[in-house]
């Protein structure tokens, strides 16, 4: 089984919520670290490990909200620098995808997740490695993490949805043992 190291610069997760019941707001992140342990051949047997610095969110396109999602609020940066995600178990759904269950933590609370994922392939590098790409996504309620700020819409409904989805895009450098004489 090889080990694999998420590449920071090529591995995001972005996330889509509803705004005021009409409309989507974007945000995500990036340099994410984590290693990887996977073998094509026996997808079942992979494992996955990430971790997410919650102060690096990219911009949801308005500098008052991203300040409002890292508040104590939503993501409270200052107590929970990090999300967490660590797999528990692999089920293959078909060639080159799969399930990945896995815990997943933010602002202290864990909860158990489904990530629908497919692996893209492995390539040699211009750079002398190899890489693997991989793409998943899920589903949560933010609300079943401790995110349960929101406002009542004078109309009715909510200024913010409940249902979070999460897109990952995933590229992977594999670990080379070294040559020892």
């Amino acid at each position: 089984m090889a080990t694999w190291n998420l590449d920071p610069a090529h591995t995001s997760a972005e996330f889509s919520v509803r705004h005021m019941m009409i409309t989507t707001v974007r945000g995500g992140f990036r340099n994410i670290t984590g290693t990887l342990e996977f073998d094509p051949a026996n997808p079942a047997a992979a494992r996955v490990e990430a971790v997410i610095q919650t102060a690096e969110m990219t911009s949801t396109g308005l500098a008052d909200r991203d300040n409002h999602l890292k508040s104590a609020d939503f993501l409270d940066v200052a107590n929970y620098p990090t999300i967490t995600f660590k797999s528990t178990r692999v089920e293959p759904a078909g060639e080159n995808r799969a399930k990945i269950y896995g815990d997943l933590t933010i602002r202290g609370v864990t909860r158990q997740v489904v990530i629908d994922a497919e692996y893209l392939g492995e390539v040699a590098s211009p750079w002398g490695d190899q890489r693997a790409g991989f793409t998943g996504s899920t589903t949560i309620n933010r609300e079943d993490f401790g995110l349960t700020w929101n406002m009542a819409l004078e109309a009715g409904g909510w200024l913010v949805g409940k249902e979070v989805k999460i897109a990952l895009d995933v590229e992977a450098i594999k670990v080379t043992e070294p040559v020892t004489a």
